[in-house]
């Protein structure tokens, strides 16, 4: 399962570099339970609960807020019951000029080949400082 489970991550990582949203909201339970980090601005929302208040509280601000916003150097873990760890980086730049490249964990938590869970680790200072 671990596999299966690594495959799904693998693949709403794929569709969110090629901009697919619709594909990475798919991949989602419809009572996917969705934390950002404390104290990053869009943690303001938590938990987010199902894929529309995804979309509307963190990816629609992301596309508001940024020039660009990409997910580089992805590796990820398998664990035991359902779930994935993805190390990662956000290589960003935000439309007020500033860019920032930043160390992320992103902890999924898979049941039926869907996204249940999802929580979010990374320098909040770093983000909150390239855009305000």
């Amino acid at each position: 399962m671990a596999n299966t489970n690594m495959s799904i991550i693998d693949g709403l990582y794929k569709a969110f570099a090629v901009g697919d949203i619709p594909t990475v909201l798919g991949s989602m339970d419809s009572k996917i339970v969705w934390n950002e980090a404390e104290s990053n601005s869009y943690a303001e929302g938590n938990p987010y609960i199902g894929p529309e208040a995804v979309l509307n509280g963190v990816f629609g601000r992301i596309m508001q807020e940024h020039e660009y916003f990409n997910l580089k150097d992805i590796e990820l873990h398998g664990m035991l019951n359902d779930k994935v760890l993805a190390t990662l980086r956000y290589d960003a730049k935000g439309k007020n000029g500033n860019y920032y490249n930043a160390q992320v964990a992103h902890f999924w938590t898979l049941k039926d080949g869907k996204v249940v869970a999802f929580q979010q680790y990374v320098d909040t200072k770093k983000l909150h400082d390239a855009l305000k």
